[in-house]
């Protein structure tokens, strides 16, 4: 994995936090200033700042790095995706792989050609999921005089209300609230986010139990997911060892992914495995609709009694409060400081576009697409520019035997080294993914999907799954309290910590993510879990620092999400 700590053209760290955007008055920000709240403010500026870059979004994207990365995403993205439609259809009965697909090409168009910063990749996630099931669970349990909605009239009207909601936000400003917004809060998300998908490829695999397959087949979808697992972590660990030469350790990681999902897609089909019945996605024709109860593409929303659309309202509040920080927060770290990315960011005019996706999903029956955690930060991540370089290193001899007063020699070597020197920032990447899901919503493409065994969605849940664990704080102040003291880095940032306050930070964070997945794993109760993410950021701001932090201590232990570059996107 590349380096990113902080770069710029030169391989020299920038002051970045000087940088300003057009119109940005950071200095005297505060929410409780009426100026916050103008009118079309945000996204006017929005749109002002990234227009002069525009043609340059599709010039830039003449570089090598947008092949290895749309193929990249596009795996990354699309089989979860495809997973997460297994999920709703066994659950739902509604929505299928189709709905999926479309759903993501839908917002790579609308976000690659008119997004602020096409590098967030929007797509199907595992918390709309959630929502999405947990709804029809409701509904199913509801009893009553009156009959009960059709679901996706339903639903259609959680999205058309939480449409109005998202414009309402983007209208008056309101994602300005997320700039107090640190580490703190994304990484506790970014980690229920991970274990939600180790949890999935566990559910995947227990499904396959359930269904009374024959043991030879359940054993094959084991083998196969930790076959994904083991292969995909070889090429992992081969980009980050000190073998071969460096452009053949970027492939591995470039093209790690595909490879592995095509190789361990196809053992069921070689050999003696092909005698195995392997248990694989169900799909329909192509761009057909998964429910036989639909009439067609545009659902009749406004056939449901007006007593079901009031009961919407706090449904849509709820789907709002969800992707106004799930995506906000998918966009805030793809654009996180170790990446220093040079051109503005678009939060209000992209939290709008959103809402216009969220009100397309509802009239033609689709899964409302939001922000993709770890998608996003991979997809920026994939489009890093290295370059070697030269670096002198001072190396200290000592003899075995040293004369007393005489002090060790030491002489200057040279190493080469791979230094980040900027990010490919683009459209076309997103785009390209978003294309090529709309080509696997057709009907020989579908015959493809098919073939995919579910043990390997299994296998991609787990990995992407680690590898949101492996980069994230929880995951790095667990391992240093873990650590023996006389084996850590003389130089650990942690060092300047009381122990006694990292493990008071550590357990606000595991309380933070426990008390969310415990919402989540109840049925009736998991509609309700993006409250619980939302009361994470002032618990941060107000209650925390009163705790007997110091201000250095919680500068080491949270820290921004973002360089102030970015953050100056949420400030008017």
């Amino acid at each position: 994995m590349a380096d990113l700590e902080s770069f710029n053209d030169n391989g020299n760290t920038p002051d970045n936090g000087s940088r300003t955007l057009p119109g940005d008055t950071s200095g005297g920000y505060s929410m409780k200033n009426w100026k916050a709240f103008t009118p079309f403010l945000g996204m006017y500026r929005d749109v002002s700042n990234r227009i002069p870059y525009y043609i340059s979004d599709w010039t830039d994207a003449w570089n090598y790095r947008v092949i290895p990365s749309t193929l990249l995403i596009f795996f990354a993205n699309i089989l979860p995706a495809l997973a997460f439609a297994f999920e709703l259809q066994e659950k739902t009965g509604q929505y299928g792989v189709n709905e999926v697909l479309i759903s993501t090409f839908m917002a790579a168009a609308g976000f690659s050609v008119l997004g602020a910063q096409p590098l967030t990749v929007v797509g199907v996630t595992g918390p709309i999921t959630v929502l999405n099931t947990s709804i029809y669970t409701i509904l199913n349990e509801s009893t009553g005089p009156n009959p009960k909605p059709n679901y996706l009239q339903f639903v259609g009207w959680v999205y058309i209300i939480a449409a109005i909601m998202h414009f309402f936000i983007a209208i008056f400003n309101l994602s300005n609230w997320l700039r107090r917004t640190t580490n703190f809060t994304c990484q506790t998300f970014g980690f229920l986010v991970a274990f939600i998908y180790l949890t999935y490829g566990c559910q995947i695999m227990g499904r396959s139990s359930e269904a009374d397959d024959p043991i030879e087949s359940l054993v094959l979808s084991a083998f196969l997911a930790v076959t994904f697992l083991a292969v995909y972590h070889v090429f992992i660990f081969g980009n980050m060892s000190p073998y071969f030469f460096r452009h053949a350790r970027r492939f591995l990681l470039d093209y790690g992914l595909p490879i592995t999902v095509v190789a361990v897609s196809a053992l069921p089909y070689w050999g003696r495995f092909v005698e195995i019945d392997c248990i694989k996605l169900p799909t329909v024709g192509g761009f057909s609709y998964t429910s036989s109860e639909r009439d067609g593409w545009i659902i009749a929303f406004w056939n449901t009694p007006p007593k079901w659309v009031a009961i919407a309202i706090p449904f849509a509040a709820l789907l709002t409060l969800l992707f106004y920080f799930d995506h906000q927060v998918s966009a805030i770290i793809g654009q996180g400081s170790e990446f220093k990315l040079k051109k503005p960011p678009g939060f209000h005019w992209d939290f709008f576009l959103l809402g216009v996706a969220t009100l397309l999903a509802g009239v033609f029956g689709l899964v409302a697409p939001n922000g993709l955690i770890p998608q996003t930060p991979i997809h920026t991540e994939s489009l890093v520019v290295n370059e070697s370089r030269v670096v002198n290193e001072t190396v200290v001899e000592e003899d075995q035997v040293k004369n007393e007063g005489h002090s060790p020699e030491s002489t200057t070597k040279q190493r080469k080294i791979e230094v980040p020197v900027g990010v490919v920032e683009q459209r076309v990447t997103n785009l390209a993914q978003g294309g090529l899901a709309l080509a696997f919503a057709t009907g020989p493409f579908l015959q493809a999907v098919n073939k995919i065994p579910t043990g390997v969605l299994a296998g991609l849940f787990w990995s992407l799954g680690l590898h949101a664990l492996y980069g994230n704080i929880i995951t790095e102040q667990a391992s240093y309290l873990l650590k023996d003291k006389h084996r850590t880095d003389s130089n650990d940032k942690y060092h300047k910590v009381r122990k006694s306050r990292i493990w008071l930070f550590l357990l606000f964070e595991l309380v933070g993510f426990g008390a969310t997945y415990a919402v989540t794993i109840i049925p009736r109760s998991a509609i309700g879990f993006p409250v619980i993410i939302i009361l994470l950021i002032p618990f941060r701001s107000h209650v925390i620092p009163r705790l007997g932090f110091t201000q250095e201590e919680l500068d080491i232990l949270d820290g921004p999400a973002a360089s102030d570059f970015t953050m100056a996107g949420l400030t008017l």
